[in-house]
């Protein structure tokens, strides 16, 4: 078992014999990062994955991954809609000097496949060094390499200034989701600059439950009970929720200083 979802661990199976089967020989592994290797994944998360490969795909295999993408959310079934991840090659998946690398990248619900540097970041790293999950291939600490806490530090707090400016270029403030997103963002983001580690999205909340002042607990104890809610394009924030999560944005940038 792979996660506790029967259906998801099916289709991660599948998934892991078709990649490999395109990439043939250039073929490393295939793992899977983000909340479900945090011990965190339930029915609202993606299931994140990464395919490590010895080249980045192009020509025929390329062609044959956008159509297995592209395929995947026509069959029946919850979790063919909710991967996301890329195909990254060992070179640049190891170190940290290859930030910022495009990989061929399949985003949350979409069937197009883009080159986009998405997953090719410290918490990535950090997450499939110390908690990925194998589907197949070597172990994933044998192709990444330590994340430095200070590095991880040092790039929570330059993305601390851009938080709420970066999420308002994607996502509208009229939703409840991105309401209580924009906390869990911020709560992440801190976790990481005070621990130089990466946690899940309610390891976070409630590591900012425990440490922040006192005053943030009714918000904070808001958006982790509503996240059954789920994404809903007709359900609001709760009356009051935005001014209180842009005040606590403007606590949690003043950390970044």
């Amino acid at each position: 078992m792979f996660t506790r979802f029967t259906e998801l661990d099916t289709l991660l199976t599948g998934f892991t014999h078709a990649v490999r089967d395109i990439l043939g020989d250039t073929f490393v592994g295939a793992y899977v990062q983000g909340s479900f290797a945090l011990g965190a994944g339930d029915l609202h998360s993606d299931c994140d994955f990464i395919v490590a490969t010895t080249a980045l795909p192009q020509g025929e295999a390329e062609t044959e991954l956008r159509r297995l993408h592209d395929e995947i959310p026509t069959r029946p079934g919850f979790w063919t809609q909710h991967i996301e991840g890329s195909y990254a090659d060992t070179a640049s998946l190891r170190g940290i000097d290859e930030l910022g690398v495009p990989w061929l990248f399949c985003d949350h619900g979409h069937r197009e496949l883009i080159w986009d540097n998405h997953c090719n970041s410290l918490h990535t790293r950090w997450i499939l060094r110390n908690h990925g999950i194998t589907l197949a291939g070597p172990p994933i600490a044998d192709l990444v390499d330590e994340v430095p806490p200070d590095a991880l530090r040092d790039a929570m707090r330059a993305d601390l200034p851009e938080v709420l400016s970066g999420i308002r270029t994607w996502a509208s403030f009229d939703l409840a989701w991105t309401q209580r997103y924009t906390v869990t963002t911020y709560c992440r983001v801190l976790y990481s600059l005070h621990t130089g580690r990466v946690s899940s999205k309610r390891g976070a909340l409630d590591w900012a439950y425990r440490n922040l002042e006192p005053r943030w607990r009714p918000l904070l104890t808001q958006v982790r009970d509503d996240r059954e809610r789920g994404w809903d394009p007709a359900d609001p924030p709760r009356p009051g929720s935005l001014e209180a999560t842009y005040a606590f944005a403007a606590y949690a940038e003043s950390f970044g200083d």
